[in-house]
């Protein structure tokens, strides 16, 4: 049976080779310039040494691409493809055609994946901009198992889908959302505004704590529970999913590190052993488990339509 890739973000190029030792076969990088809700900033000397190191294994490296972009950054797009192009990046994640017009004319050649995050719902749009240049669809975070299933069985192009870590729930370019829930009302109150990286958005009623952060993207509002299927990868495996990512976005080293290990061995038992797979899933889970933020409950997203966020 088909191995899926495993895909992490890492956090600095520090990261890459330890990784690389706990089975990561691939690496989403890049700067917050150009891309969206990176687990680490890369600049362009990072880049390079990540290519360099992971290349040196046998790894690929994937460079972000997906921002919203305004027209201030268009002309930039062109050269910083170029770059990665003469640094030999595997692939390119995109979102705008601005990108794919960028990758046309200064590296025709990049392989593109194309990732919205949001609006990649169905296999004949992913297949719409597999015949425009992309070679693989990151799968929105919102489809259930059986339309993921259905979306590989029928789709020209890769699938990537996230098994593990946080969701962004909403993005704004403005940097000012606090302020606006702040002003709201008693229902939300916001903790650690002016600390930029530490900040959650409090649901009383639900009894949820969101984190929220900016950066030059603006402000994004995450999931307050972690995706986590570690125990649920048997029918994706069957049905020949390409890649599986493991989002690292406010986590430790550490903790990206010992999930991804855990990911690995569940990965290669289901593929080359099923029965033994499915007599330690639930041990593997509970590992995932322990080493939990206390404020991070795990859940499976909406792959069985349990989620309500």
């Amino acid at each position: 049976m088909k191995k899926p890739e495993l895909l992490v973000t890492p956090t600095s190029v520090n990261d890459i080779l330890p990784l690389i030792e706990a089975g990561a076969d691939a690496f989403v990088v890049g700067e917050q310039r150009y891309g969206l809700r990176l687990a680490g900033e890369f600049n362009r000397d990072n880049i390079k040494k990540t290519l360099e190191v992971a290349h040196q294994h046998g790894k690929k490296v994937f460079v972000a691409m997906n921002a919203i972009f305004h027209n201030d950054k268009l002309d930039e797009l062109e050269e910083y493809v170029a770059f990665l192009s003469k640094a030999k990046a595997d692939a390119i994640i995109f979102g705008d055609p601005a990108v794919l017009m960028a990758v046309r004319a200064a590296a025709p050649d990049m392989p593109l994946h194309w990732n919205t995050e949001t609006t990649v719902t169905n296999w004949y749009t992913c297949n719409y901009w597999g015949r425009r240049g992309a070679v693989r669809a990151v799968a929105a975070r919102e489809l259930s198992m059986d339309e993921v299933i259905e979306m590989k069985e029928n789709a020209e192009v890769e699938i990537e889908i996230q098994v593990q870590g946080m969701t962004c729930m909403f993005q704004s370019k403005r940097p000012l959302l606090g302020h606006y829930f702040e002003y709201q009302g008693k229902a939300m109150e916001i903790e650690n505004r002016k600390q930029q990286t530490n900040m959650f958005l409090h649901d009383k009623e639900r009894n949820n704590k969101y984190p929220i952060f900016e950066d030059e993207n603006g402000t994004h509002i995450m999931s307050p529970n972690d995706i986590c299927i570690i125990d649920e990868l048997q029918e994706l495996i069957e049905a020949g999913m390409d890649s599986f990512k493991i989002d690292g976005v406010l986590k430790t080293p550490e903790y990206i590190i010992e999930v991804t290990k855990l990911y690995r061995k569940a990965i290669d038992l289901c593929a080359c052993d099923p029965d033994q797979y499915d007599k330690i899933k639930h041990e593997l889970l509970e590992k995932i488990e322990e080493i939990q933020p206390e404020n991070r409950s795990l859940d499976t997203g909406f792959f069985f339509k349990e989620t309500v966020y």
